[in-house]
């Protein structure tokens, strides 16, 4: 960020000797580049060149061969070590004969760093005497452990300023621009100054300690006599020494210093004078954190919040700051939504009718004011009661119908001590939609409540509950956009394995597995329909597209699910599902898109990849949902596709997957079909395609679709099923079937 902008010719000088060694000459590249990034290298700016010493010098590349940053630290990175004996003298010398090698002759500051840990063969004194008489500013740079007294004499005055330490690259990087701003440079950045601070100046030296004392023999003056004595042993050892010194650095004031970013923003500086904002979930509207999301949708919202000595005092402040997080978040000045707050425990309050206050600040005044219950956790009678009394309209509007939808968001974190489910059916029943919030271990008596685990929010943590403020928000304004596949027609069948190898435990999962994908889908003759078959080594229909037209009776229906217990064979439930399932005379209808889910351990799929293609040649699209270790080549042979092949780990994790398959499913509902496939023909009935239409050919028997025999010579018929009566192209792209009583299959 602080570079040094000015006509500048800047020289390396890098030692390459052995006593810098191959591992250290590295690290003085790096720190070369590093320099580097101090410099605003340009043609007409900072030039930099490269000289390699060792026994001789060798100019590894002159200074208008690389005139821009990127070029100058890619060369260096491409420098080979050569080794050799340290001659920094004669280094020196060859700078004071050849100049600075593409240089521009002295027109322009003239700037040496060398790079060394100042061992060298020889004295230096006089060579470095002479360049800096020159006018050539020198910076000496420590690498390794260097002999820092020769460092001194090479570098200009005062040393204090000119002698570095690569150790730290960064701080040296700032010391040489430090010292560059205020000789050569363009003056330094508005705001920023000069500063010394301590540092250390380190090196490795040989010093020399008692190791102990041992037993010596001593002679005398008289002749034949030799005496005992302990004599003191010594070793020498390699230490590093550090030497207190003064660095220079240029300090600027960090622009995060004035606080900028609102709502709780973290600021991040970026340089000298820009920086950005780290904004909670549901800001981030501006550079500033301003609010981000909003309700553009029109509802009526009333939060019922849980008071109850369950939720503690603790709980329900912390309610009390993701209600005021929320709206500060989602609502604007125009925002178009209602919004009320009611609270409960033994007793139901509504301290904030719906609609009371227009302004976020009244509102917000209004929350802070909400106290603490304490009671019992009676969520089902709090429901019951909000159903009746949550949306009343004021005495002046008693008249006028209020045609918004009407929002119920539950907060809570305590078991009710009540039943819920008659409660929330009766509140869904008058139209409200109701919005389960709550921790984890809540989501069952949550989604009850709602009737939709889409409608179920749950967190992990209290951190945690904030961040659902924007799925929250998504989750408000879906109430007239319906999700899924609820508004796409469907045919789809759920292959469930009920073998041994899945167990009955496991079993259990995958069938609470397809009741809540279910609840994702609007059952009825002219949407969706779906059949459940279970199989081991045989497949057995548990009802087909055409026995249930309504999400509860199709739940009931799942209650009663077989559980086998012997062998899988997956091929067998496909082979029956194309037979005997998705056929005209069990309900399939032509012109609309078919699916299976086959949910497995993965056992028994070995005769399942013929029977796979066979549906997809005919139209049906097939979905393995795998749990557990299985062979992933023969997965995706039955699957046909990455798309179609979801893996998961355990069974505890296939409700968190649930989304994903049902996301997949219903984009294939999108897709055109082909309305001759399957073929909606009977008893080998052709199926003859036309615009928009199609027509059955039947030999031997008559009907739409083939399904009379003809009898006493009546000659064989086909029917053409014209557009606008059986056969219809919807808004959407899809093709419907219409289910006229006079070919629909009982």
């Amino acid at each position: 960020v602080m570079q040094c902008s000015a006509p500048l010719d800047v020289l390396f000088l890098l030692d390459g000797s052995y006593s810098i060694g191959k591992g250290s000459f590295e690290r003085s590249k790096h720190f070369a580049g590093k320099l580097c990034d101090a410099l605003d290298i340009h043609p007409d700016r900072v030039r930099v060149g490269m000289i390699q010493f060792s026994s001789t010098p060798h100019l590894e590349f002159p200074l208008d061969s690389y005139l821009t940053k990127q070029e100058v630290k890619e060369r260096i990175r491409s420098i080979v070590f050569r080794g050799g004996r340290t001659e920094t003298a004669r280094a020196l010398k060859y700078i004071l004969r050849k100049g600075f090698p593409g240089g521009r002759n002295s027109s322009v500051p003239e700037v040496l760093i060398i790079i060394s840990d100042g061992k060298s063969q020889g004295s230096t004194t006089m060579p470095a005497m002479e360049v800096k008489e020159r006018h050539i500013m020198v910076f000496a740079v420590g690498i390794k452990f260097p002999r820092w007294e020769e460092l001194h004499v090479l570098a200009s005055e005062p040393t204090e300023q000119h002698v570095l330490f690569a150790g730290d690259a960064e701080d040296a990087a700032n010391g040489l621009y430090s010292t560059l701003t205020a000789s050569v440079c363009s003056t330094t950045a508005p705001g920023c100054k000069v500063e010394s601070h301590p540092c250390e100046l380190r090196t490795l030296e040989t010093v020399k300690e008692l190791a102990g004392n041992h037993v010596c023999w001593k002679g005398s003056k008289q002749p034949n006599v030799v005496h005992a004595s302990l004599c003191p042993f010594y070793r020498w050892k390699r230490v590093v020494v550090k030497h207190p010194s003064r660095c220079f650095r240029t300090v600027c004031p960090d622009p995060c210093d004035s606080q900028p970013c609102q709502n709780g923003g973290t600021c991040v500086s970026e340089g000298l004078e820009k920086y950005h904002c780290l904004c909670p979930v549901g800001y981030g509207g501006d550079i500033h954190c301003a609010p981000k999301l909003s309700l553009e949708c029109s509802v009526d919202l009333l939060f019922l919040m849980d008071s109850s000595a369950g939720v503690t005092l603790e709980g329900f402040l912390r309610y009390k700051a993701f209600l005021k997080r929320f709206l500060q978040a989602v609502m604007g000045q125009d925002s178009p939504s209602s919004v009320g707050v009611a609270q409960y425990d033994d007793d139901v309050r509504i301290p904030i009718e719906v609609g009371q206050h227009k302004d976020a600040f009244s509102l917000m005044k209004s929350i802070d004011a909400l106290n603490f219950g304490g009671g019992g956790t009676l969520t089902g009678r709090a429901l019951q009661y909000i159903a009746q009394h949550g949306f009343r309209s004021t005495p002046a509007l008693e008249d006028v119908q209020d045609d918004l939808p009407r929002v119920v968001v539950l907060l809570t974190d305590s078991k009710s001590q009540d039943p819920v489910a008659e409660a929330a059916k009766y509140a869904r029943d008058r139209d409200l939609f109701l919005i389960g919030v709550g921790s984890s271990f809540l989501r069952a008596e949550l989604t009850e409540v709602t009737g939709n685990p889409k409608q179920t929010i749950v967190y992990s943590d209290p951190q945690d509950l904030f961040n659902r403020i924007p799925e929250l928000q998504r989750r408000i304004c879906s109430v007239d956009k319906p999700e899924g596949c609820q508004a796409q027609s469907l045919d789809l069948a759920f292959a469930v394995d009920a073998s041994g190898g899945v167990g009955v435990d496991n079993f259990l999962q995958l069938r609470d597995f397809v009741r809540s994908s279910l609840l994702h889908f609007s059952i009825n003759r002219d949407v969706t329909q779906i059949a459940l078959v279970v199989y081991g080594s045989k497949a057995h229909t548990v009802f087909a597209l055409d026995t249930h037209t309504s999400n509860s009776a199709l739940l009931q229906a799942i209650d009663q699910v077989p559980f086998f217990g012997d062998s899988a064979s997956a091929g067998s439930a496909l082979l029956h599902i194309y037979g005997d399932v998705m056929t005209v005379q069990k309900g399939a209808r032509p012109g609309v898109n078919k699916a299976v889910v086959v949910l497995t351990n993965g056992g028994g799929m070995e005769d399942a990849a013929g029977p796979a293609q066979q549906l997809r040649d005919n139209g049906i699209l097939v979905f393995v949902v795998v749990v557990g270790e299985a062979e992933r080549d023969m997965l995706l042979r039955v699957a046909g596709s990455p798309n179609y092949l979801v893996h998961i780990s355990s069974f505890e994790d296939l409700q968190h997957y649930q989304d994903l398959i049902i996301e997949r499913i219903c984009e294939e509902a999108k897709s055109p079909v082909n309305l001759c496939k399957p073929n909606p023909c009977m008893n080998q009935g052709v199926c003859i395609l036309g615009p928009g239409s199609y027509r059955c050919e039947c030999h031997g028997w008559e009907g739409p679709h083939c399904e009379t025999r003809v009898v006493r010579g009546d000659s064989p018929r086909s029917l053409v099923l014209p557009p606008h009566s059986h056969v219809q192209q919807s808004s959407r792209g899809l093709q419907h079937f219409s289910r006229l009583p006079w070919h629909t299959k009982r």
